[in-house]
């Protein structure tokens, strides 16, 4: 029935659109981060023949990475940063529907706004920043040479009053001038950049000769000593001279030789890739010759046209089945009965994997629907997430429940073997009437909600 439902939703799409679109096709998507990575980019092909293989991911018009695979809700996001930086503001996360179809029957904007955002309250800090105020300018320092032009500084501090809260001064700590010394300082000399290497005293290396070299040069003119005050000559060698090395045979660049026959495809289902080798060897290089550029791999999409198989997946668990005994009525009464619920293997399809584990599940349980007890009030619950999650209104609540006593019952049921027992049904409890049992307080600085 699974793989029926998969192959009509593959028939309902090849009608509304007969001409698949071009998309970017990946032969991986990242569940984790929703991404396509371009390291598994396999290339631009039709979205249907993308899609034979329900591991790979697409990014189609929108932009946006999208799976392949059977419609699933992705992981909550990291809860983000506060609203505000201080006092009381919101965090938020959120999580989108991956894969094809839709993960929520519902297109009630409000409903899928509560299926894909949540957020709670939050303080980063109880105090907010408070700016501080600058001390007088301090004295002016003595300049900064002993000849000639230089500069001084003078600083003032941010401590009349100080900052709180991280909070800080607006403007410098210091400020400089330009400052002149009545002395004239001596200029020392500095080396121009080194000439070009003039040519090789030869062109090749001779057996049972000495290697040739070739010199550079540089002069002491940038700038050159002054002569009264004296300054300093130019330290170091004005020329430079060495061994030419390396003088080249001739060079024969190499050149690619044919390609070789495509190998087979890396795949046996949905897309892949078939690779092509060559030789540089028509000739090959020698004696500092180039090498052959490009590639020596030629990749090439291909095609099995087979749909890869599509794996089962669990369905939610559905509700709880009636509590029952085989030895008669037990609501309201101290005998444990058994219970059941079901889920199904969903979207199976093309020999993909069954789902693995038990399609029902089982356990003990005591019927109180409806039943009467005595009960006490719980401690305050924690305080809930803001609803709505974005815009004007988010409130959140915290609230106290009548629970009720459930002592006399055993936690365990069963003989030689016994099991834990759960309560099944809603009872009603008698408890001191509460003025209200429930609190509310307005979310501050909630974002306004995505157009």
């Amino acid at each position: 029935m699974a793989q029926l439902l998969w192959t009509s939703l593959v028939l309902l799409m090849t009608v509304r659109e007969s001409v698949s679109p071009e998309v970017k096709c990946y032969t991986r998507f990242d569940g984790d981060s929703g991404n396509c990575d371009d390291l598994w980019l396999l290339g631009e092909v039709t979205m249907d023949d993308c899609c034979l293989n329900p591991h790979y991911g697409y990014i189609g018009s929108d932009g946006k990475c999208k799976s392949c695979g059977p419609p699933l809700w992705s992981e909550w996001t990291a809860w983000g940063r506060c609203s505000v930086p201080c006092e009381e503001g919101v965090s938020q996360r959120r999580r989108e529907c991956q894969g094809q179809g839709k993960c929520a029957q519902t297109t009630s904007p409000r409903e899928i706004q509560k299926l894909t955002l949540e957020t709670k309250v939050c303080i980063d800090s109880n105090c907010c920043p408070e700016q501080g105020q600058w001390s007088k300018w301090g004295q002016w320092q003595p300049c900064s040479v002993t000849c000639d032009k230089g500069v001084r500084n003078r600083v003032r501090t941010c401590t009349e009053p100080q900052p709180r809260c991280g909070g800080s001064c607006d403007g410098p700590s210091e400020e400089l001038e330009p400052c002149v010394v009545d002395r004239v300082c001596p200029t020392h000399g500095g080396w121009s950049n080194w000439e070009n290497w003039q040519p090789c005293s030869g062109t090749c290396v001779g057996e049972n000769l000495p290697r040739p070299t070739q010199q550079r040069n540089r002069a002491c003119t940038k700038p050159p000593p002054s002569s009264v005050p004296p300054g300093d000559e130019c330290p170091g060698l004005g020329s430079n001279t060495r061994t030419c090395d390396e003088l080249p045979f001739c060079p024969v660049n190499g050149n690619w030789g044919p390609w070789g026959p495509p190998s087979s495809c890396s795949v046996t289902c949905g897309l892949g890739i078939s690779e092509m080798l060559r030789q540089c060897n028509n000739p090959a290089p020698e004696h500092g010759g180039l090498p052959c550029s490009g590639s020596n791999k030629d990749k090439k999409i291909c095609n099995t046209k087979n749909h890869c198989p599509v794996d089962g997946q669990w369905s939610q668990w559905g509700r709880w089945e009636e509590c029952k005994s085989n030895r008669g009525k037990i609501r309201c009464r101290k005998i444990g009965g058994q219970q059941r619920r079901q889920r199904w293997c969903e979207h199976t399809g093309f020999d993909g994997k069954a789902c693995e584990g038990k399609i029902t599940d089982y356990r003990a349980c005591y019927d109180i629907k409806s039943c009467y007890f005595d009960g006490k009030w719980s401690e305050w619950s924690e305080w809930s997430q803001c609803e709505p999650p974005c815009g004007e209104g988010a409130k959140t609540t915290r609230e106290q429940k009548c629970i009720p006593d459930l002592s006399e019952y055993s936690e365990t049921v069963g003989f030689p073997i016994k099991v834990k027992a759960y309560f099944e049904g809603t009872p009603f409890a008698n408890c001191t009437l509460l003025k209200d049992p429930k609190q509310s307080l307005a979310c501050m600085n909630v974002p306004p909600c995505d157009t």
